[in-house]
């Protein structure tokens, strides 16, 4: 079908012709398959494609604008390949960590078993985890949904090695949602409107897959905003602006982490649901972390846990560390158990590591 007016084809369903007799379907083509000629019901429908209706935010369909072209209806439509994956083969893909999606799917094969935490922290988390259980029940039956949507948002604070990762990950792998892990660094462009770009997709594909999103070491984007002396400064303002406003409208679940709470915007800091507290582990705490990591390592039976817990003060990811390194070294010096020398060794190199005196 021509037009013969324009001499283009197709006209009457818009489109976009590109080489090779190939064609793209634009916003004029759907409503054309909805409402066919009626122009009236046509725009009404318009609305449908808005960025806040379940075309977007449920399957992953949004429009592009074309520079190029003020026509009505000429914005290209653009389905997300996780959107089209699912339709093909039933099953949605797994998006690959990239300049444009900055986030990488976090795995663990341990278990609860493994973390030991203190008694406020396991508290704190059963809350968690009750909620993604049960937010269904709670919002839809018990009515809260009238007060609250489906999201939440939590803090996760502590030093490094302490097991922020770890939970992050159980948590997930316990609700059996994905859990994906923010690169800020990535994530803030050089470029204007790049950041709001790369960030929009993550959020949209959270909201799509009700997924955990992570943000790790939190402080270096979510700390006090600067005075604006700059437009530099004034960019750097807008990113944060918009991440809050995304965080805050996201319908899923959310864990920033930190290093340095006090770093946080306390603006920001008032809109967490829960804060969870990673603190170092004691000597109790530690010998148990030995206990767990070198349960299968074959040890001298000589070596006495308890007298290493409280000698050396170190988180539980040091203690991983340091339990690979022994096993290394046995294997080197050709012995068939880890003793107490090599643990002595491999655990004051992990403190070198951290610029502590041995």
């Amino acid at each position: 079908i021509k037009n013969q007016a324009t001499d283009q084809r197709f006209a009457q369903f818009g489109g976009r012709h590109v080489q090779q007799g190939g064609f793209q379907a634009t916003l004029a083509t759907a409503l054309f398959l909805i409402a066919g000629k009626d122009v009236i019901e046509r725009i009404k429908l318009m609305a449908l494609f808005d960025p806040d209706q379940k075309l977007n935010k449920v399957a992953g369909i949004s429009l592009i604008d074309r520079e190029d072209s003020g026509a009505f209806g000429d914005a290209l439509i653009q389905i997300s390949s996780n959107t089209l994956m699912e339709l093909c083969t039933g099953k949605g893909t797994k998006p690959s960590f990239s300049n444009t999606f900055p986030a990488k799917r976090l795995e663990t094969n341990l278990t609860w078993d493994d973390l030991v935490l203190s008694d406020e922290a396991r508290h704190n988390l059963d809350h968690l985890m009750a909620w993604l259980a049960h937010r269904d029940q709670i919002l839809d039956e018990w009515g809260l949904n009238r007060h609250f949507g489906r999201g939440y948002k939590c803090l996760f604070s502590g030093p490094p090695g302490t097991g922020k990762t770890l939970t992050a990950s159980l948590l997930g792998k316990q609700a059996g949602m994905d859990v994906y892990r923010v690169d800020l660094s990535m994530t803030v462009s050089k470029y204007i409107g790049e950041t709001e770009k790369n960030l929009g997709r993550i959020f949209d594909m959270a909201a799509q897959q009700d997924w955990v999103l992570f943000f790790d070491e939190a402080d270096a984007l979510f700390g006090e905003r600067t005075t604006t002396t700059s437009s530099n400064d004034r960019f750097a303002n807008q990113e944060v602006s918009y991440l809050l406003q995304r965080i805050e409208e996201c319908q899923s679940l959310v864990v920033l982490a930190t290093n340095l709470p006090q770093n946080i915007d306390s603006a920001f800091f008032r809109r967490f649901q829960l804060s969870v507290r990673f603190a170092r582990p004691d000597g109790k705490a530690r010998e148990q972390l030995w206990q767990n990591i070198l349960q299968h390592i074959p040890t001298h039976p000589s070596i006495d846990l308890d007298a290493l817990a409280r000698k050396f003060e170190i988180t539980g990811a040091a203690i991983a560390n340091a339990a690979r390194h022994s096993a290394i070294l046995a294997k080197i010096q050709g012995k068939t158990t880890v003793t107490e020398d090599i643990l002595t060794i491999a655990v004051e190199n992990e403190l070198r590591k951290e610029g502590r005196r041995v």
